[in-house]
This record gives structure tokens, C-alpha cells and sequence, in this order.
């Protein structure tokens, strides 16, 4: 009697069980190999090297502001996908403006994707120049000459002109 039932019995590859112990290591196996594949061939954009250097740099960048705020600068620009072309206007109170400036627009996690153009004058305070193609979602705009910056943020596609303004204000805090 003992020797039906061993007659009986499947051999191991045919149970279930057993394909379940092993599907469960195997599975890890599998997405460990996955996520080793991706930590290798993608770099990650929101790491800088240099983060000493460019954190002295900030207090050049906050002259940069103040400039602009004195300057009582004010830029407005359009993107026309269609033609791929910007056009800017510069307004200041003060100040001659440049023969060119450099735009730069930078996406926030891709630093592959960010472009830099010298917008060129083509007339008093207008300025224009040919662009790439943009993505669809949240980009940093900076708009920089000699010695001051505007910097702002825009949604793709555009909906109406962005505008630039000083972002640098002077704030004191604690008891006066």
C-alpha cells in the first residue's frame, strides 16, 4: 500500500509549491538586477560636484540681483514654438540697454534639456533669437547682461508672456 501511494505521488517540478519558493528569491533577484541597470546608465541631475564653489558663488549672484533691482529692469518675453523664435522687451528707467544678453532656460531636474541663447537687439530694447525645442511643464528662466541677472519661472506651452523682475529685496529681521 505504501508503494502506491509513492506511485502516486508527482515529482517535484510538477508542484506548486515549490514553483512558488522559488518565484519568490527569483523575483529578487530579477528587480535587484533592474534597479543595479538603472543606478549605472542614468546619472542623477540634481547632484553638483561642486557644491562648495557654487555656494560661495551665491553672494555674486545676489550682487547680481540687487543690480538689477537698482537698474529698475523689467523683461517681457514670448516663445512662438511655431517658428521657433524669442522675442523680448527690456524696460528700465535707467539704464542703456545692452546690444545682447544671455537667456538661459533651465529644467529643474534635466540639466541635459536646459538651453542658452544670446538674444540679439533689433531694436530699442527688443531683442530676439532662435530657440529649441521646449518640453511641456515648469522650466527657470534667467536673463543675464554685465552685471546684473533677472531670474523668474514659466509654464510650457505659454499661455500669455512671461515677465521678469528683480527677485532681490533686502529683508531685516528680529527686533529694530
Amino acid at each position: 500500500m505504501q508503494n502506491n501511494s509513492l506511485a502516486q505521488q508527482k515529482p517535484w517540478y510538477l508542484q506548486p509549491w515549490v514553483w512558488l519558493l522559488i518565484a519568490l528569491p527569483a523575483t529578487a533577484v530579477v528587480g535587484s538586477m533592474a534597479s543595479l541597470y538603472l543606478a549605472v546608465t542614468t546619472s542623477d541631475g540634481l547632484v553638483v560636484d561642486d557644491y562648495y564653489t557654487r555656494g560661495k558663488a551665491i553672494n555674486r549672484d545676489l550682487a547680481r540681483d540687487r543690480a538689477a533691482q537698482t537698474h529698475r529692469l523689467e523683461a517681457r518675453f514670448d516663445i512662438d514654438m511655431t517658428r521657433n523664435l524669442v522675442t523680448l522687451s527690456l524696460k528700465s528707467q535707467d539704464y542703456a540697454p545692452p546690444r545682447e544678453m544671455k537667456l538661459s532656460i533651465l529644467h529643474p531636474t534635466r540639466p541635459h534639456h536646459d538651453q542658452q541663447v544670446m538674444l540679439e537687439q533689433v531694436g530699442e530694447g527688443q531683442y530676439t533669437a532662435g530657440i529649441g525645442e521646449l518640453g511641456r511643464g515648469k522650466w527657470y528662466v534667467q536673463l543675464e547682461a554685465d552685471d546684473w541677472r533677472l531670474s523668474g519661472r514659466m509654464q510650457m506651452p505659454l499661455t500669455e508672456p512671461v515677465v521678469l523682475s528683480p527677485r532681490y529685496t533686502d529683508v531685516i529681521t528680529g527686533p529694530s
